[in-house]
């Protein structure tokens, strides 16, 4: 059990980095181990990733003062993260987000119950890690690639883009509020972080993205015989 969130936020104010805050320290109970985030600020052009086997209410008085998250900020004026609050279910270096040149993931889920030592001849990339969250990071079609995993994920793009999807095996909101949208694993978060909209069940099976616009695109895939277990 972990919790993944993502933000996307045009022009943020005081307010808003103070919420963001909040949904990381109620994240907490999902995941006391290691918490991280990836984030694409006006000072780089790659994706920059924090993680730390820490708590998310010590992770956040660390690497997430307000002027800190300021310095997140795009330079076309958008906050775009992503972030992992872990429950350690093996090794600690196993902490999320993963990232490679072209995105950032976090995972929340099972991918494979093959054993790390055999996925080279099973799967066609090269790993870094024994983490099988990798497999969602290399792969463009999580969905259809891995039809039988159980996955709720945010991706963040260097080409400023930040997808959310998830199969019927793990939960996944999205709460839209005045500038742009939260996602969270569960509803419960955003409700007790205070923050000011509705927590809607995102889509099974769906790919959503939205650009540095706060536009959102939607891909239905179509997996057969796939029951939606949050409902």
């Amino acid at each position: 059990m972990c919790s993944i969130i993502g933000a996307v936020l045009k022009n943020p104010r005081h307010e808003d980095f103070e919420m963001i805050r909040r949904v990381f320290l109620e994240s907490k109970i999902r995941g006391m181990h290691a918490t991280g985030i990836s984030f694409l600020p006006h000072w780089s052009k790659s994706v920059v990733t924090i993680k730390e086997a820490m708590p998310s209410d010590r992770f956040i008085d660390t690497h997430m003062h307000i002027d800190n998250m300021k310095e997140m900020v795009n330079d076309d004026g958008t906050l775009y993260l992503i972030g992992h609050c872990r429950y350690s279910t093996s090794d600690l270096s196993y902490n999320q987000p993963l990232a490679n040149e072209l995105k950032s993931i976090v995972h929340n889920g099972v991918i494979t119950q093959e054993l790390p030592e055999n996925w080279g001849n099973i799967y066609p990339y090269t790993f870094e890690t024994k983490n099988d969250s990798e497999l969602v990071l290399h792969s463009d079609d999580p969905l259809r690639e891995f039809p039988d995993a159980s996955m709720a994920v945010c991706e963040l793009y260097v080409d400023r883009k930040l997808r959310f999807y998830r199969n019927g095996k793990r939960p996944l909101y999205l709460t839209s509020i005045e500038c742009g949208s939260i996602i969270t694993s569960t509803a419960d978060v955003p409700k007790r972080a205070e923050v000011a909209g509705f927590p809607v069940n995102v889509l099974m099976n769906h790919y959503n993205t939205f650009d540095g616009d706060l536009a959102l695109t939607i891909e239905r895939v179509d997996i057969k015989d796939a029951l939606d277990y949050q409902k």
